[in-house]
């Protein structure tokens, strides 16, 4: 009968080290284009501290492919995998269409947005979703999305710091203005330092 709030706090008062934790967005409205944002991506339509970016499939292999379910659908990948922080985006009503059967008008879900996270900014994460246990999990979600993309809407003759949000974007992140940042200043390096990571290897 525990929450997932309170196996964080015990696990931190057993001193626990974090190595990951997924924190996943359901879209139940279809707010997210998954292959519109990938194309923004192509075309530079967004302010993002990732360096990044991949997707598989493509929005037009949706309706050419009605034959071959596997190869229905788009996820857009924002980081890298090898990072400690990477967001993945999929349509997940196409997933239940090829998993379970489930037609694409009856899916629940239509879009998943997955924040992954591990080691330091995993274990950040969690510090902010306990002192944020009242607000709920959305509150620090959407924060840690908020710091690291926002897309955006391109206007002619307009430099991109003055661009508008995206509208679908606008509308699936809310009235959310807060960022988390999940790094802390690098320490500087010392001979300490040096010699403990040596001893280590």
């Amino acid at each position: 009968n525990r929450s997932w709030f309170d196996f964080f706090v015990i696990a931190q008062g057993y001193k626990g080290i974090v190595k990951r934790i997924d924190i996943a967005i359901d879209d139940c409205v279809g707010w997210l284009d998954v292959a519109g944002l990938a194309e923004k991506c192509a075309h530079e339509e967004l302010i993002s501290l990732f360096r990044s970016w991949r997707t598989y499939q493509s929005g037009a292999m949706i309706r050419a492919h009605e034959d071959a379910p596997e190869l229905m659908g788009c996820t857009l990948y924002l980081g890298t995998m090898k990072s400690d922080i990477y967001f993945c985006i999929y349509e997940k009503n196409y997933e239940q269409y090829v998993k379970n059967g489930i037609p694409l008008e009856e899916a629940e879900v239509k879009n998943r947005f997955e924040i992954r996270l591990k080691n330091e900014r995993a274990e950040r994460v969690i510090d902010d979703l306990v002192t944020h246990e009242e607000e709920g999990v959305g509150y620090t979600a959407f924060a840690v999305v908020n710091h690291y993309v926002r897309f955006l809407r391109a206007e002619a003759g307009k430099e991109k710091r003055e661009w508008k949000l995206d509208a679908g974007w606008e509308s699936f992140m809310g009235a959310c203005q807060r960022e988390i940042r999940l790094t802390a200043a690098p320490e500087p390096y010392t001979l300490e330092r040096s010699l403990n990571w040596l001893t280590r290897q």
